[in-house]
């Protein structure tokens, strides 16, 4: 999966990771490295409306016993185990496709922010992004 880091979503969200598989399908990966930061995401919900599949990443010493709850909506959630050296998917994230329209709208999103951060890496002096544009 291609992601790229801190994707701002529509509505004042942004993904920890947003990407597209090798199906072409949107993923997003919530991050989480507490166990408090994930008791107490409330707002991860609004991610669903923006990808076809969503994971929640978490170190291996955390402990994973509630994202099997049904408050972390184990049927729609897949789980990613990682450190600095590798990744493996625990539990894989079922497919929620997105409705054509919107799937086109968040390609296209992604990839200009994509586009974005190659230009600015490239050339720091370049215009900022203007949001709207």
């Amino acid at each position: 999966i291609w992601c790229l880091p801190e994707m701002p979503l529509r509505g004042g969200r942004r993904a920890d990771l947003m990407g597209i598989d090798a199906k072409g399908q949107l993923v997003i990966v919530e991050i989480k490295v507490a166990r408090a930061d994930l008791l107490g995401d409330g707002k991860w919900p609004d991610y669903l409306e923006h990808c076809d599949r969503f994971y929640w990443g978490v170190p291996p010493a955390l402990d994973r016993a509630p994202l099997y709850t049904d408050g972390f909506r184990p049927d729609c959630c897949g789980v990613i185990v990682a450190d600095g050296y590798d990744a493996e998917i625990l539990r894989p994230a079922p497919l929620r496709p997105l409705a054509a329209a919107r799937r086109k709208v968040e390609v296209e999103r992604l990839a200009r922010a994509a586009l974005r951060r190659s230009l600015i890496a490239r050339d720091p002096d370049c215009a900022p992004w203007v949001p709207g544009e």
